[in-house]
């Protein structure tokens, strides 16, 4: 059974509407795997995007707070420095008043020193120096030369090759002093510091 040219064209026209249809099919589908692999896409560099963004601002923010540690730190320190410097006045100032005070004696004190000084002082001296040398030692005042008038008094010996020399005036007893009663001093004024070990 032969087809008329009329079927065939109805055949033909049937199967290239056919074809037509899958093709739009295949097309609808490949538009739709592209659209979703276009989202697939574009939602891993949003995220990945994301993640840069809150990578960066998390380093900012310990940057921030980094640096809000250090300021604070620094400021910390500076307001230390200045509370042990205003500690350090005072007991400068303390004993600038104690040199002050040293220098304001009667002269019942001046005499009462100078007793001291030539009775009690060299003598002691001579016999320390005698017992360890076993030598006689020379001791000679000197009239021309005094003490300066910021010394309030006290001796100071010196050696005829002027390589040693020894000051005993109120002034040197009173810095000795305050070096060596320096933690008793803090103590007294500003109380025990609850983190210092060692008290020199």
């Amino acid at each position: 059974m032969a087809l008329s040219d009329a079927d065939v064209k109805k055949q033909i026209k049937h199967m290239m509407a056919f074809i037509e249809q899958e093709a739009n099919e295949k097309a609808d589908e490949i538009d739709a795997k592209a659209e979703e692999e276009f989202n697939i896409e574009k939602g891993r560099l949003v995220q990945s995007q994301r993640l840069k963004i809150m990578e960066h601002f998390e380093k900012k923010e310990k940057q921030i707070e980094q640096q809000k540690k250090i300021q604070m730190s620094n400021l910390m320190n500076q307001a230390r420095l200045k509370v042990l410097k205003a500690r350090e006045d005072l007991i400068q100032d303390l004993l600038d008043e104690a040199r002050r005070r040293l220098g304001r004696g009667s002269q019942h004190a001046t005499q009462l020193l100078h007793h001291l000084v030539l009775q009690k002082m060299l003598p002691d001296i001579y016999s320390i120096y005698k017992k360890k040398t076993n030598m006689d030692v020379i001791i000679t005042i000197d009239h021309n030369n005094y003490l300066s008038p910021e010394i309030s008094g006290g001796a100071e010996l010196l050696t005829p090759d002027g390589k040693i020399f020894i000051s005993n005036t109120l002034e040197s007893r009173l810095d000795m002093m305050a070096r060596q009663m320096m933690p008793e001093i803090r103590c007294a004024l500003f109380g025990a510091n609850a983190n210092r070990k060692f008290l020199d």
